[in-house]
């Protein structure tokens, strides 16, 4: 990762959409990951026929997926999924250290109109109660990592604070933002998405070492309490939890900007900017391979109208194979 400029009122230019920025605040110990989506995020949820709450709903978790699978350091695949309930009883997001990124969404139509028509589409009613599985593949001959979250009528925002709290005990605070933009072209009206977020984590040389819930005289015995530590984190914590969602996806204010708003008096630094594009992985060899390993039964029980047809979840794309490449 390299820096690119401690950031002034003028000092670089934007890193645009789709561009995951990095950034540190050394002033207050704390790193972090910010960005703005827009044309890959309307490609992606442009591929299927959703709801408005489902598109929401699953632009947050692609945001999400994507300010966390940014972070890795190494070729793999970052991918979550929620398995509830809920009205969207499954979302999917596929990040890839490239910058591919794809996602999909199964829910019950029936129960999201409810919804919408009660005006109380809420991620938290969408999601119902299950479990967020993230999931890290670095490839072949490695062993996967899997993190997995309770969803107990919470929002993904919130979901992700209880896994920082309770898996990685690293203060950690996430703001998410998608929303459908209306623009008028040639006398009618177009639509789009934007989506933003920002992760932001306390990273100081030393570790914070005490517990949110034990005051001093509580502490256990030998446990120092940082209170310059604790301030710092608090300062950067309560900056952030500032912003508002409109803040997030404005294109007038890019993520630079926002961060300069908020950290300028701390000293604020970025670095590389991380690409991301809309791309899903399916392929005719791909699906080929899979369909290989099938018993001659298996491939039977599959043929319909002559043929085996296979539909990506992710983009759409329909395959077809005549069942004899694979009966031999």
């Amino acid at each position: 990762m390299v820096e690119i400029a401690t950031l002034g009122p003028a000092s670089i230019d934007p890193a645009g959409d789709d561009a995951v920025l990095p950034f540190s605040v050394e002033g207050l110990d704390v790193r972090g990951r910010a960005i703005q989506m827009g044309p890959a995020l309307s490609a992606l949820l442009a591929r299927h026929d959703y709801p408005l709450p489902v598109s929401k709903l699953l632009g947050e978790a692609v945001v999400l997926a994507v300010l966390l699978g940014s972070s890795l350091k190494f070729d793999g695949q970052f991918l979550l999924q929620t398995q509830t309930d809920g009205p969207v009883d499954m979302l999917v997001v596929d990040y890839r250290t490239s910058g591919n990124i794809r996602a999909y969404a199964r829910f019950k139509a029936e129960r999201v109109a409810e919804i919408e028509a009660e005006g109380l589409s809420k991620p938290e009613l969408l999601l119902g109660k299950g479990i967020l599985a993230m999931t890290i593949d670095q490839g072949e001959f490695t062993s996967r990592y899997q993190g997995i979250v309770q969803l107990d009528g919470a929002s993904l925002e919130e979901v992700a604070h209880t896994y920082f709290q309770q898996s990685e005990q690293i203060p950690t605070i996430v703001r998410l933002a998608v929303a459908e933009m209306m623009t008028r072209e040639d006398g009618g009206a177009s639509h789009s998405w934007r989506g933003g977020g920002m992760l932001m984590q306390y990273l100081p040389e030393a570790s914070i070492g005490v517990h949110r819930d034990l005051s001093g005289g509580d502490a256990p015995e030998g446990l120092e309490h940082h209170a310059e530590e604790e301030d710092a984190w608090a300062e950067a914590s309560s900056l952030v939890s500032t912003v508002e969602d409109h803040e997030l996806i404005d294109p007038d204010v890019p993520a630079e900007r926002l961060l300069y708003r908020l950290f300028h008096e701390r000293g604020v630094r970025v670095f590389d900017p991380v690409p991301v594009r809309e791309q899903c992985s399916c392929s005719r060899e791909r699906i080929q391979g899979v369909l290989s390993s099938f018993s001659a039964e298996e491939i039977t029980e599959s043929i319909e109208n002559g043929e085996i047809a296979v539909s990506c979840e992710f983009c759409g794309q329909k395959y077809a194979f005549d069942p004899q490449e694979f009966l031999g």
